[in-house]
């Protein structure tokens, strides 16, 4: 600093750009609305086991269950502790419902509900409400009240001297339910004692899963006693919840300590290529305003902006950061570094607006995520490439070095200009790599999104134990029912019933679970209202049973009042279950539209598929395989990305072919880049990895950054002196990237590891091919 004006104006703008870049990033961060869902990510479903696999999983049953396993002490104190941690969730507003066997279940009957017992039970179907039934289960009570279950059978005596409710609350536990020891689920052995647990937030929300799990910790931390049995007790959480939470953890921990490398390693490479404090700061500022330019774009055009956005779209960006590296690399004494800039301009807008066209193509797909992400990467491309042409050349101050003053990159440069054009080398090298794409052995695709996952395949064989012993639902299989409307559904769904019991009689499948046992058709409730006794009868009958026992004769008017409610009321409806902690399991196994409704049925323990989808086929049922229909998403989902690169491939060629108007140097520029693309190709399939969708994005960002190279190589032409700063540049780029990618290619997340390990080659591929090709020839040699 040395106070001179031009020193002044150049600290305003500096500290003027940081104050806009925390203010906007302020702003952002107040009003930024973060998604998780994503199915933002997919296409529009077309089958039937699609539309629910993007419309219900993250809804339905199976995504909001947690397993949780307590064991390390004796059974008598793993039992106490369940119903501890039991009763402690059930006042947490994370968690919708949790059951470990207990008569807990007589909650998930509210109060306001419980005289329309008789309408949602199948008792009275074969049992009328007679004097000898009442006289028999009065008897019954007799004895109950001296039992230790009195106390949880005379609050509900006057107005429920049957136990209708407890036979609800039984039968609405889970299915294929596990034995119960102390009152509690336990395992098989006896070891561990079981809760089933089902989450109000949605299998897709991440976040309200990660909260949903942090509540259940800091439950089983409070149910902790002073008793060593206590201290010793171990609490382990599985399912679909708890490995997101687990994944979203390790991505975030792994994100941290590659962040810092790379920031390191970042400074450290700017220091020692332009020997200048100042450069990577200043270098970091466009990245930063594109990012920032980029978030703000998706927020204003969106409702709002997914996280795989951000993630992606900053790594997408990336390409931006060599920006200003050129602009430093071709700065020198003598110019003014508005000069510098001006003559890179033509290169650079090229290089921006072929990667903006590519990315435009996005906006086409008819997936969500991805116009997000176009959105994400032309806004932020564009800033970045406008402030590093208008802004930066501001804050800096005239190079006192040259970097084609380098004796090192003079002889490398002099090296590869001995290098002959291979052009017949690099014709037999595309073919052996087309080769080795084609018929390299194994699946060329990877359709199957359980093999991106990180979880460690011990903890998916545990949650798979855990599962069989609960009887949770299974997450491949569903049974579908299509109607007009819910009672239609509903109906078909009663239907269904007895076949289905018949099944898990013969052992096609362990067990199911379906609306209809939570909430009956409106035919089935009018028909079980009508087999109510009206009250004259009922006092009859309950006159004739109350002889020779000890009660009261008024005891029973609560019960009389409310059989005499359910004659009248209304039959219960879906909407009627709003607040209850029914709704969501009814929620879950209906999918209402405005034209049409499906009942849902989940299976536990389903060994044999072929067997279940014929003998439903005639009741108009079917067996949906969510995981095939993931597949052919996937593979739906590929095809539009195909046709979106296949038409950016062909603007990208238009606009290299508008820029350099020269067919030599149009061929010079793509070459490498196509080359490169294929060479990434071949070296993927040789390792026998299969390709995913991740692969094709990183492609995109790879073939990017070599457009780049190839147009500064093609830029500096036969002067010897920008051969040898697009080289300095082109280096510096190659190996800031190459850092940041080959950290990321060494993660133990599988998306992480693909984009990482598939941009690291092709900085490689891209850097050799653009020096062998892409370089103007030399004086007198042919073009």
């Amino acid at each position: 600093m040395t106070g001179t004006p031009g020193t002044a104006a150049r600290l305003g703008l500096l500290l003027a750009w940081i104050a806009l870049l925390a203010a906007v990033g302020w702003a952002l961060g107040r009003g930024l609305r973060v998604e998780e869902d994503l199915r933002r990510f997919l296409p529009t479903p077309r089958t039937p086991a699609q539309v629910l696999l993007v419309d219900e999983l993250g809804e339905g049953p199976g995504s909001r269950v947690l397993l949780l396993a307590l064991s390390g002490a004796p059974p008598e104190a793993l039992a106490a502790r369940s119903q501890a941690l039991r009763a402690a969730l059930a006042a947490r507003p994370e968690i919708a419902l949790a059951a470990n066997g207990e008569h807990g279940g007589l909650d998930a009957i509210p109060a306001h509900l419980r005289p329309y017992r008789y309408l949602l039970s199948p008792t009275l179907d074969t049992q009328p409400l007679d004097a000898a039934f009442l006289q028999e289960e009065l008897q019954q009570r007799v004895q109950d009240l001296g039992s230790p279950a009195a106390d949880l059978v005379e609050p509900l005596l006057p107005s429920d001297p049957t136990l209708e409710t407890l036979r609800l609350a039984e039968a609405w536990q889970p299915a294929n339910a596990p034995e119960r020891r102390h009152g509690v689920w336990f395992d098989r052995a006896g070891a561990q004692a079981l809760l089933l647990v089902q989450t109000h937030a949605a299998g897709f929300d991440s976040a309200g899963q990660q909260a949903a799990v942090a509540a259940i910790d800091e439950a089983f931390a409070a149910t902790a006693d002073a008793r060593p049995a206590a201290a010793a007790t171990r609490l382990e959480v599985s399912g679909p919840g708890a490995f997101a939470v687990a994944i979203r953890g390790r991505t975030e921990r792994e994100m941290r300590w590659i962040g810092t490398a790379d920031t390191i390693g970042l400074l450290l490479l700017l220091g020692l290529a332009y020997r200048r404090w100042s450069m990577p700061l200043l270098g970091a500022l466009p990245l930063a305003s594109g990012g920032l330019a980029g978030l703000g774009a998706v927020a204003l055009l969106f409702d709002g902006v997914h996280g795989i956005t951000i993630a992606f779209g900053f790594t997408l960006i990336g390409v931006a950061q060599d920006y200003p590296i050129h602009f430093f690399s071709h700065l020198r004494p003598g110019q003014s570094p508005h000069a510098s800039v001006r003559a890179l301009w033509p290169t650079l807008v090229t290089g921006v607006a072929s990667t903006c066209i590519a990315y435009a193509t996005f906006l086409f797909s008819g997936v969500e995520g991805l116009k997000q992400l176009a959105v994400f990467t032309i806004a932020g491309l564009g800033v970045a490439a406008a402030s590093t042409r208008w802004l930066l050349p501001r804050l800096v101050t005239p190079a006192r070095r040259d970097p084609a003053d380098s004796r090192v990159l003079g002889r490398l440069w002099r090296a590869v200009e001995r290098l002959p054009r291979p052009r017949v080398a690099l014709a037999v090298v595309a073919s052996m790599a087309l080769a080795v794409v084609v018929f390299a052995p194994g699946a060329f695709w990877q359709n199957d999104l359980s093999r991106l996952t990180p979880v460690p395949p011990a903890d998916l064989h545990r949650d798979a134990q855990l599962r069989a012993e609960l009887g949770a639902p299974d997450v491949r299989y569903l049974l579908a029912l299509q109607g007009t409307d819910v009672e239609d559904v509903l109906q078909a769904s009663e239907r269904a019933a007895p076949l289905l019991q018949q099944l898990q009689a013969r052992g096609v499948l362990d067990g199911y679970d379906l609306a209809a046992r939570y909430l009956p058709s409106v035919a089935t409730q009018r028909a079980r209202q009508a087999a109510l006794p009206a009250e004259p009868q009922l006092r009859q009958a309950l006159a004739a049973a109350l002889p020779e026992l000890p009660f009261r004769d008024d005891a029973f008017e609560p019960f009389v009042a409310e059989v005499a409610a359910a004659r009248a009321a209304a039959p219960l409806t879906a909407d009627d279950l709003a607040g209850t902690p029914l709704e969501l399991p009814v929620a879950g196994l209906l999918v209402r539209a405005p034209d049409h409704a499906t009942a849902l049925v989940s299976l536990t323990g389903l060994h044999d598929p072929q067997a279940l989808a014929a003998a439903v086929a005639p009741l108009g049922a079917q067996l949906l395989d969510l995981k095939q229909a993931s597949e052919s998403l996937v593979a739906q989902w590929r095809v539009r990305l195909l046709a979106a690169l296949a038409v950016a491939a062909l603007l990208l060629a238009g606009t290299v072919w508008l820029a350099l108007r020269e067919r030599a140097r149009v061929l010079r520029v793509l070459a490498p880049m196509a080359l490169a693309t294929l060479l990434i190709l071949a070296v993927l399939r040789a390792l026998g990895v299969e390709l995913n969708l991740f692969h094709l994005v990183s492609l995109i960002l790879a073939a990017g950054l070599g457009l780049d190279y190839a147009l500064f190589f093609d830029h500096a032409g036969d002067d010897s002196g920008e051969q040898l700063r697009t080289l300095h540049a082109v280096i510096v780029c190659s190996l800031t990237t190459l850092l940041v990618f080959s950290l990321l290619a060494l993660s133990s997340i599988p998306v992480l590891r693909a984009i990482g390990g598939t941009v690291a080659l092709g900085v490689v591929f891209n850097f050799a091919l653009a020096l062998l090709v892409a370089r103007a020839p030399g004086k007198g040699a042919a073009a």
